[in-house]
């Protein structure tokens, strides 16, 4: 009789493979299991009945997103689960005999490694803040690097047909793209003059009429030669200038959403008194951590999950060879860098960390990266004594 057994579960989209293995290695069952909830609560009680009261530890190569389901059924019935990151399956099994790469091998690499090791993290399910702030966070990353796509793609065109106009538009002002969307071609802006121009962008709504339609009356007067195939280049710029302003109201729309949902979590006041900490920034860390730092016994490993935190490369006699890490969480990671640019312009002692650390020597990224990093103490104080941060002038 074993005292405990291990699940190993390689994810799939449509199918997982599961693989039961004793205390000494030896495999008690090998399925492949449907993502459905009926086939997966049969294998569930068959590894229980397989374990015979004994302890069943779950190990799989994901934590969220294809195995899902899976996640939710373990957690449901009080199973032990645990993470093994997928790099470290690979890397793994490099180790193993054998050049084959099954679903079913590497699902005895998971249980196997699990098996083994004692340094796997459980997985826990976030509340349902955090869980809600997930899916919204990543869209709206999603639709800003697509505004970002098509922001280039509009500059492009632009600078091919009217460079002069491109380079006095600033696309992210409401204004530009209001303009680009009813006038694009030179001789058309010249067509209608400063004055007429400025009375078409106030009756859309567009702040500082008359200082845009003056700059781009300018670029106009500066340009008199039609490029070849201006008409069709103008069409494209109308289209993606159309596609411009509904991925802007989109993305508005999202972050109204994000705020809602971070301030109805009971940690939001908290991190938000972090100076350059706002809801959206605010909304991807909850999601990142999964609303509380249980995972995080120590500021140091919130620094090492981050990525700020230089991890030593030493070997023989060289020491002190510090070089930036490869496994960390990059979301995470521009949370901490965002906000620390941010809190130089508004907290005297950022400012001042920030001023310290570039007098000895230090680059602007080196800079920040240390104020990232020295506010990732202050944060995990905060959220571990539950009070707000408070701004004190530095000592001079």
């Amino acid at each position: 009789m074993v005292s405990r057994i291990w699940a190993g579960t390689d994810c799939g989209k449509t199918h997982h493979h599961c693989l039961v293995m004793d205390d000494e290695g030896r495999v008690l069952l090998s399925r492949r299991v449907a993502n459905d909830e009926p086939e997966i609560l049969m294998v569930i009680g068959d590894v229980l009945a397989l374990a015979d009261g004994d302890t069943v530890t779950w190990s799989m190569d994901m934590t969220g997103g294809e195995p899902g389901l899976l996640i939710a059924l373990l957690l449901n019935h009080a199973q032990e689960l645990v993470y093994l990151p997928g790099i470290a399956v690979n890397r793994a099994s490099d180790s193993y005999r054998g050049a084959g790469k099954t679903d079913a091998r590497d699902a005895w690499v998971i249980a196997d490694q699990a098996r083994m090791r004692r340094d796997l993290q459980p997985v826990r399910l976030g509340d349902d803040a955090s869980i809600e702030l997930q899916p919204l966070t990543d869209r709206r990353a999603d639709l800003v690097a697509e505004r970002t796509r098509t922001t280039n793609r509009l500059r492009a065109l632009l600078t091919s047909m009217f460079p002069a106009l491109e380079r006095v538009l600033d696309l992210r002002v409401r204004g530009c793209p209001v303009l680009l969307a009813g006038y694009q071609e030179p001789a058309a802006i010249r067509r209608l003059g400063a004055k007429r121009l400025a009375t078409w962008l106030r009756n859309r709504k567009v702040r500082n009429a008359e200082a845009l339609g003056a700059k781009a009356v300018e670029a106009a007067k500066s340009q008199h030669t039609a490029v070849a195939g201006e008409q069709a280049i103008a069409s494209m710029v109308c289209t993606l200038v159309g596609e411009l302003m509904s991925l802007n109201e989109k993305v508005v729309e999202d972050e109204r959403r994000i705020e809602e949902r971070f301030r109805a979590h009971e940690l939001a006041e908290i991190i938000e008194s972090m100076p350059g900490i706002g809801a959206v920034l605010g909304a991807e860390f909850l999601a990142a951590v999964d609303g509380s730092l249980d995972a995080f016994a120590t500021p140091d490993r919130l620094a090492a999950f981050a990525g700020v935190t230089p991890a030593p490369r030493d070997s023989g006699k060289i020491s002190g060879n510090l070089h930036r890490p490869q496994r960390y969480h990059r979301g995470l990671q521009r949370v901490f860098y965002a906000s620390a640019l941010f809190s130089i312009q508004r907290d005297p002692n950022s400012r001042a960390f920030y001023d310290r650390k570039r007098a000895e020597g230090k680059r602007h990224v080196q800079a920040v990266l240390a104020l990232a990093r020295r506010r990732v103490n202050v944060l995990w104080a905060l959220l571990r004594d539950r009070r707000c941060y408070t701004v004190a002038a530095p000592a001079t």
